[in-house]
């Protein structure tokens, strides 16, 4: 069987598919050790399929340790080495607000303060060395940096990605001082790309949450072989497993591991359902994450922001908003009511969680409306306390002079908006019309606003699969295991050949076989191209673009797409070549013969294993033959 844990802000959930059966399981997530939670809702899983660790063939696991500690500033004491001269590059940044029109707000301060930033004395230039860095002088340079005690160390240099023979001799010299137990993160190997502050900032990340994650799969891989089970594979944020020694040693990799999962599962339910084209919200405990399946395929960026940093890596384009069950209702300043970002979590959880909670929240709300009936556990047999939902939802309607159910359907309302408005940036401002597409509904709150989120944007087809409460879980078991390799190429005019093109794929590629250890793995190729002039480029990718004809007719297409013109004469450059070596994963047959098949006419509220689903008037439907619930307008 397969296995796949996702650690959610309130739940952690385990799934487990073969033999012709998806058997899933919940426990609550453990903030303080996520492994305690994830070994709980395994063996429920196990319990639960009368199955044990030895029938596991393969375990995938999703996690938010990273994220956490990067949204909470638990950080290691990290230490910055740069170019003599551009070590404060990570607290310049680009000089740009991040709000235009709050002069107040700021970015996030680097993770490395400036006494522990380190000037290497050498200057590399883009094709060749304006200054060596003697051997003499590494050493002295890692004698500084090891007397200011760090845990883990960055190292970006100017030009690394086009010779990295200068961090490489810095890495050397740091070994000899820390010794073997202290990472060291050098920028051509985490990003391999141009542009200073992106490439020294992401690789900061990596040296400052890397020794975190290393010791939780410590202490998971501890737990797992007491258990007998396979060594766990981790999800990246580009979307597929790599081994967890691989993970430890680049946490970055996993900023966004847990909802990487729900896009490999969105992906999966796309191949499975006939609907090629799905706009997918997972609406968990805390937050609500947001994805685009097009042509069946999961779309990816090239890098964004996480907590105010960049990242400069591929990762699946996902938007996530503060609006998950947990998210607590407030009144503001200005006397509106207000819905997250603030979210109850696990502990204490929402007031109907009744585990000491008081402030109200999404699950409150649907409490107070009955659409969440004390009389029936959620997932994980938690049963619900009704009169501490009323009692929270009460106290925040007092103060905004409202009855508690007119708070309650507010607090829903201004919940949908936020979610709304992620669909609007994922589709609306890229040159996607919503109406093209089906809305895929999961996570344990998703098909609760499903109708209402759909109504907003003028979709007419819903999809709530069969384990929608656990589908990220779910995805990981099926995810491929991926390893993606960038390097900045920046070919244009008579150097932009399809010669110049292969031979840098064919170098990433081999690196990325080299990985995964696997000399069969398919690519995937993806370019960053502009129009020679441009600041920034467009992602572009699919099977057929080998040559550059051919990503040139792909760049054009999706620049009209995306700004309403091309330039048919206009010169391209292709700034950043992108190759993942993919290995396929198991397919997961999601069909189940013992499931009753459901066909309801709304209104009325539907009570599956691991979520609950609002079926409002004008709407209704039934299941397909995977099980999966397809609601439609007016049927």
């Amino acid at each position: 069987m397969l296995l796949g844990v996702d650690v959610g802000g309130t739940y952690t959930d385990a799934v487990l598919a073969g033999g012709g059966r998806v058997v899933t399981a919940k426990a609550l997530t453990t903030p303080a050790d996520q492994s305690l939670g994830v070994m709980t809702a395994i063996e429920r899983a196990l319990a639960a399929a009368g199955a044990g660790a030895a029938d596991v063939r393969a375990l995938a696991h999703g996690m938010t340790v990273a994220t956490n500690a990067l949204l909470e500033g638990d950080t290691a004491r990290t230490a910055f080495v740069a170019t003599a001269g551009f070590t404060d590059v990570i607290e310049l940044a680009r000089q740009t607000r991040p709000e235009l029109y709050r002069l107040c707000a700021s970015r996030p301060p680097p993770l490395t303060p400036p006494e522990r930033r380190f000037a290497a004395p050498e200057r590399m230039g883009p094709a060749s060395t304006l200054r060596a860095l003697e051997p003499g002088l590494a050493r002295a340079l890692a004698r500084a940096v090891a007397a200011s005690g760090p845990q883990a160390v960055a190292v970006c240099l100017l030009h690394a990605w086009r010779d990295p023979a200068h961090e490489l001799l810095v890495r050397k010299a740091l070994r000899a001082e820390l010794g073997e137990d202290v990472p060291v993160a050098l920028s051509h190997e985490v990003v391999g790309t141009f542009r200073e502050y992106e490439r020294a900032a992401t690789t900061e990340l990596d040296a400052a949450l890397t020794p975190l994650l290393g010791a939780y799969l410590r202490r998971l891989l501890g737990r797992t072989s007491a258990a007998g089970l396979p060594v766990p594979q981790v999800m990246q944020s580009s979307g597929g497993l790599v081994d967890a020694a691989t993970a430890a040693d680049h946490a970055v990799l996993t900023v966004l591991s847990g909802p990487a999962g729900g896009a490999a599962a969105a992906a999966l339910i796309a191949r499975a359902s006939g609907a090629p084209n799905l706009l997918c919200f997972d609406m968990g405990g805390t937050s609500c994450d947001v994805c685009v399946v097009q042509d069946g395929r999961v779309r990816e960026s090239a890098g964004r922001e996480v907590a105010g940093r960049p990242v400069a890596l591929a990762m699946v384009d996902i938007h996530t908003v503060g609006a998950g069950g947990g998210s607590i209702g407030w009144r503001d300043a200005g006397g509106a009511l207000r819905v997250g970002p603030r979210s109850a979590g696990a502990v204490p959880g929402p007031a109907a969680y009744g585990r000491g909670g008081t402030e109200p929240t999404v699950t409150d709300a649907h409490v107070v409306l009955g659409t969440l009936s004390a009389d029936r556990p959620l997932a994980g047999g938690l049963r619900l306390d009704a009169d501490a939902a009323h009692a929270a939802v009460g106290r925040l309607a007092d103060e905004l002079g409202l009855m508690p159910a007119a708070c309650a359907a507010g607090i829903l309302r201004v919940a949908d908006a936020e979610m709304v408005r992620a669909l609007r940036v994922m589709t609306i401002e890229r040159g996607i019309d919503p109406r093209d597409f089906a809305l895929l509904a999961f996570g344990g709150a998703g098909p609760l606003h499903a109708a209402a989120i759909a109504d907003e944007l003028g979709i007419r087809r819903i999809l709530v699969p069969r384990a929608s409460g656990v589908l990220s879980a779910l995805g990981l078991a099926a995810a491929d295991r991926r390893a993606s390799r960038q390097r900045s190429v920046l070919l244009t005019g008579a150097a932009l050949t399809d010669a110049a093109l292969a031979s840098a794929r064919a170098a990433l590629l081999a690196e990325g076989r080299a990985i995964l250890a696997d000399p069969g793995a398919v690519p995937h190729v993806a370019y960053d191209v502009r129009y020679r002039g441009q600041s920034h480029e467009l992602t572009v990718d699919g099977p057929d673009l080998e040559g550059a004809a051919a990503v040139r007719t792909a760049f054009e297409a999706e620049h009209e797409l995306r700004y309403g013109w091309r330039e048919p004469d206009g010169e391209i450059e292709v700034v950043t070549l992108r190759v993942a070596a993919v290995a396929p994963g198991d397919p997961v047959d999601l069909a189940d013969p013992g499931q009753e098949p459901l066909d309801v006419t709304g209104p009325a509220v539907l009570h599956l294993a691991e979520t609950t689903v609002a079926v409002p008037a004008g709407w209704g439907g039934a299941t397909d033959a995977t099980g999966t619930l397809v609601l439609e307008r007016g049927a």
